[in-house]
């Protein structure tokens, strides 16, 4: 190398950063300035306490509902009023502060009022932050988590309550409204409870509580870690194992099981029975359709075998 100082070898040391790695590239997560790096903050700043209204008042000392922490936030007028005449439960309602009043509103305050449900003020960032960016129009309900039954202990009632128990286990049923519509036809025909998985399959919501018009006030729930395990154990009890299906075994006319102690596994629209539920069924039963219907949606399908259950009951 040459220069105005002449000649020299290598550069004696200096600019060593220069040569110096910078290390692995970091995750887009934690590079200043990236996209990712705002939404991951965006969502940390959701989930601390802080962002909720119940957060922001008890740490400023000032009044707040007292109860469960929610898992569960209903927004804008027409849903928390549908959600309140259903009873859903809730621990706290938010109205937005100085909120224009019209007859939604006022019915609110009043179904509130009638539940003995805490009704607060929050501010409109407040209840942005609750209602994680959805349309709340000033409003919004808090709900308690549901209380669930061990699936043993579900059993355990079912067997005190009759000598045939019925019990409806749900396999990927993911709608809430499904969910909620199964619930209310399982009330109506004498099911003595819903067993649910604790994965890929839906819970009891706000939305499965309005569909259900209120009879998961009344109405069991069981949340089983593994289905296949909950449901062997049911048979090892004396249940048989029924499961719906569109290419089941037997028409749903020729189930003699109905009138014994029985699990009736309702699964997803479409994709059905999953191949281990399936098999850990002592048979499958199609419901007769029409040549121009392939199939019924969960909850109907799951209606049309109730009643057709109920009515063997009331003729043995």
């Amino acid at each position: 190398m040459a220069g105005k100082k002449g000649p020299s070898k290598g550069t004696g040391g200096h600019g060593r950063r220069k040569l110096a790695g910078r290390g692995p590239t970091p995750k887009a997560e934690e590079r200043p300035g990236h996209p990712a790096q705002r939404r991951a903050k965006a969502a940390a700043k959701r989930a601390t306490p802080a962002s909720t209204p119940r957060a922001a008042r008890e740490a400023s000392g000032r009044r707040t509902a007292r109860g469960p922490q929610p898992d569960e936030v209903v927004v804008g007028r027409n849903p928390v009023v549908e959600a309140l005449r259903a009873g859903i439960p809730a621990v706290a309602l938010y109205l937005a502060t100085a909120l224009e009043r019209d007859q939604r509103v006022d019915e609110i305050r009043k179904l509130a009022g009638d539940a003995e449900i805490p009704v607060l003020e929050a501010s409109r960032g407040e209840l942005d932050r609750l209602a994680g960016g959805a349309v709340h129009q000033g409003v919004a309900l808090a709900a308690r988590p549901f209380d669930y039954l061990h699936p043993d202990d579900l059993l355990r009632r079912a067997q005190e309550a009759s000598s045939a128990p019925l019990l409806i286990a749900l396999d990927g049923v993911t709608d809430p409204h499904n969910l909620g519509a199964i619930a209310r036809s399982a009330a109506a025909f004498g099911a003595d409870g819903l067993v649910v998985p604790e994965r890929r399959s839906v819970g009891v919501t706000a939305a499965a509580w309005k569909a259900s018009a209120g009879t998961l006030a009344r109405l069991p729930v069981a949340k089983a870690g593994n289905l296949v395990r909950t449901l062997t154990s049911y048979a090892e009890a004396g249940l048989m194992i029924a499961g719906l299906d569109g290419r089941g075994e037997i028409d749903l006319d020729g189930l003699e099981l109905a009138t014994g102690p029985l699990v009736l596994v309702v699964g997803a629209e479409g994709r059905g029975l999953s191949r281990l539920v399936g098999e850990r069924c002592d048979l499958t039963v199609r419901i007769p359709l029409a040549g121009s219907v392939e199939s019924l949606n969960a909850s109907v399908a799951a209606g049309v075998a109730l009643a057709e259950i109920a009515r063997r009951r009331r003729n043995s």
